[in-house]
Order: C-alpha cells, then sequence, then structure tokens
C-alpha cells in the first residue's frame, strides 16, 4: 500500500498459524487444526488496518506493508526438520526463515495484535516481554538382549532417559529466578517391546528463558544432565538442538504511541501499559532483534488457556475491530507529516541487528553433540564430539 511518499515502511503483521487440537469445537474435522491461539483475529484484524488506512493513504510519507506470516507455532516439527534436510529452509520458524531470506529488509518497524483472554480485564495490554525458548531431541542408544535371561548383556537406553530427565529435574535450582527458566519435556519412544532390553530411547525439550544467555546457560546445564544419564549405564547419546524463539522485548517508542492511541479509543481505565513477563514465546522476538517491534495484546472474550480446546475467540470486536483501529492510528502517528514519527521511534529503538549478525545468532544456538559413556568402565573416562 504506497503512500504519498516512500520514507519510511511499516508492517502490519498478521499469524496464518492454526493448532492441532481435534476436540475443539471448531476443528476441522479432517485435520484438526483449530484456531486455539487467536491468529484468526490477527489476520482479521490486520485487514482491517488496511482497510481503514486506504483512506489516508495519499497523507501518509511512507509505505503500509500487510504481512501475513506462516509458521508461528513450532508444531509439526517432523515436516519441518525434513525440508531442512531437504534444503528447502533453513530455521523452523516463519520470521525466522523470512528475515534469513531478506523479506523484511525492505521494512522500518512492525506491529501486530495478539488475542489474549476475557472481557473483564484489560481490553488491550500495550506491552508483554516473554520467553525465548530452544528445542531439544534426545535419543540414547543402548545395545539390545533378552530381559529375562541375559539382561546383564544389555545397554539399558530408558534406563540412560530416566536417570537423565532425574539429573535435568535437579538442575532447576541452578536456574536464576529471573532468568524465567522452564524446561518440559516427552518420552517419545521408550523401547520396542517389553519382553527386551531397550536399545534405542528417544525425547523431546523445550527450554524456556527470558534472555539468550540464560538460554544458553540452561542449555548447558540439560545438556549435562542428559550426558549423565548416558555415562551412568555406558550408553550413547546424541543431543540435537534447534534455535525456536529468540526472546520478546517491545520496543519502548514503538509501545508508547500503541498505548496512547488504545487510551483514546478505549479509556484509561480499560488500557494496561505493562502486563509484566510470559512464560510463552512467538517469532516476533527475532523480528524485534532486527527492527522496532510492538505486540500488545487484545482481548477475546474467552478466559479459557491458550492452546486449549476451549480457547477461540468470541467477541471479534474486542479482538479485531478494536486492534484494527489502534494499529491504523499508529501507523498514521508513524507516516503523517514526513514520517518524522518513524524517524523518531527508530531512533530512539536504539540499535538493532544486521541480518547476518541475526542469521550467526540463531546458527550459533543449533548444535549436534555426540557423548559416548560406552568405553567408561574400562578406560574411566568419556568422549564428547560437538557440532554447530
Amino acid at each position: 500500500m504506497k503512500g504519498r511518499t516512500s520514507r519510511r515502511t511499516v508492517a502490519v503483521v498478521g499469524e496464518l498459524d492454526s493448532l492441532i487440537i481435534s476436540d475443539h469445537p471448531f476443528a476441522d474435522p479432517v485435520t484438526g487444526a483449530a484456531h486455539a491461539c487467536g491468529h484468526n483475529s490477527m489476520i482479521a484484524s490486520m485487514i482491517g488496518a488496511g482497510l481503514g488506512l486506504q483512506a489516508v493513504l495519499d497523507e501518509l510519507d511512507g509505505d503500509v506493508v500487510l504481512f501475513a506470516v506462516p509458521a508461528e507455532e513450532c508444531i509439526e516439527l517432523d515436516w519441518r526438520l525434513a525440508r531442512r534436510e531437504a534444503g528447502e529452509l533453513e530455521f523452523v520458524l516463519g520470521k525466522a526463515e523470512l528475515i534469513r531470506l531478506g523479506e523484511f529488509d525492505d521494512i522500518d518497524l512492525a506491529v501486530l495484535t495478539h488475542a489474549a483472554g476475557g472481557e473483564n480485564g484489560p481490553l488491550v495490554t500495550s506491552k508483554v516481554t516473554m520467553n525465548g525458548s530452544l528445542i531439544k531431541r534426545v535419543r540414547f542408544r543402548g545395545r539390545a538382549s533378552h530381559a529375562g535371561s541375559a539382561p546383564w548383556d544389555g545397554v539399558n537406553a530408558y534406563k540412560a532417559l530416566t536417570i537423565a530427565s532425574v539429573a535435568v529435574d535437579a538442575q532447576r535450582e541452578t536456574f536464576r529466578d529471573d532468568d524465567l527458566v522452564r524446561v518440559s519435556s516427552l518420552v517419545t519412544h521408550a523401547g520396542e517391546a517389553v519382553s527386551a532390553i531397550p536399545a534405542d530411547a528417544q525425547m523431546e525439550m523445550m527450554i524456556r528463558a527470558r534472555t539468550v544467555s540464560a538460554m544458553e546457560d540452561a542449555s548447558a546445564k540439560v545438556d549435562r544432565a542428559v550426558k549423565a544419564g548416558a555415562l551412568a549405564v555406558g550408553a550413547e547419546v546424541e543431543i540435537i538442538t534447534i534455535a525456536a524463539y529468540l526472546p520478546l522485548v517491545p520496543d519502548e517508542p514503538l509501545v508508547d504511541l500503541i498505548d496512547r492511541n488504545c487510551r483514546a479509543l478505549l479509556g484509561d481505565d480499560r488500557v494496561l501499559r505493562d502486563g509484566g513477563h510470559m512464560g510463552s514465546s512467538t517469532d516476533v522476538g527475532d523480528l524485534g532483534r532486527v527492527l522496532p517491534v510492538a505486540h500488545p495484546m487484545a482481548a477475546s472474550g474467552t478466559d479459557a488457556p491458550f492452546h486449549s480446546a476451549a480457547y477461540h475467540t468470541s467477541d471479534h470486536v474486542l479482538a479485531a475491530v478494536n486492534p484494527a483501529k489502534f494499529m491504523a492510528m499508529t501507523v498514521v502517528d508513524l507516516l503523517a507529516d514526513g514520517a518524522h514519527g518513524a524517524d523518531r521511534v527508530i531512533a530512539e529503538s536504539g540499535s538493532k541487528l544486521s541480518r547476518q549478525e541475526y542469521m550467526t545468532l540463531r546458527r550459533r544456538l543449533d548444535q549436534t553433540t555426540v557423548f559416548s559413556g560406552a568405553d567408561s568402565l574400562s578406560r574411566g573416562e568419556a568422549t564428547s564430539t560437538t557440532s554447530e
């Protein structure tokens, strides 16, 4: 959408994702896909902002991009990793991959509004911060044997996994409160038959933290605990670490504009300036590494938890129409009168990473480690190799 000049470009962003929740009342009967995180209202508010801005484009000294982005949710990871293995993509999340491809190179600032909870609290929360996260795929390899007649001839991969899980739990008191670390895990494979010593056991983990340094610290502690499980029984373990989300820290000058427009539209008593920190994650955090971003949260009319079968957008005025209005108002503030508002926000938001610097950061977080404790009983040591 072209303004009268093209001094600056603002993206109004929406996210295309659904989730796979087959028991959701509005789930697709074939795929099980359902909007249990409010992304449908994000797309509606993006389109609504564009419709409203059409009438004033000839008064704006900048362009507007309505940018619908896929793959914000970190789901269907096997499919994405297969695409990466085939060379079709590098990063598993939408905004990260689009940054890599240069699709945000010509955009100066970005705003989007995520759906939130019910109508009894704030109608809009102008700012929240969120954790970043890493995904780990852990595979223990042992040696199969008959579990009844010769268990001593086996190396129990599932026992290694069990010890590793306990060792990870033992790390929790080492995480600083301010880092807001969360470690969640799921056993995805535990052997083939109960009559055999398992030679293969697998788990998937997600590590979340408030900063990149805290993510890396927690990741190293988890890796150490996982290796301990392998060492204890003489198994081998492969740890694949995949960068998921970078922490979200919205830019205060842009948040100030959003907040002012929300209050003008909805009243001071219905708007919360700072909603604090959320333990969840979003790839808007990645986008905020390369350009100024704002990520307000608007009421959806539903108090159910995100990603649950009960969550849906029940009030479309709150979740889509109001955000369309205050995002359009913010774009006008940024691009009117020579786009000096955009200039000020960019200057006051401070330095950002270049695309290459951003990719270097993400690639640093991707690692594969293979650790062997198989010969430690005879040599009294273990071997480890790591690649990035």
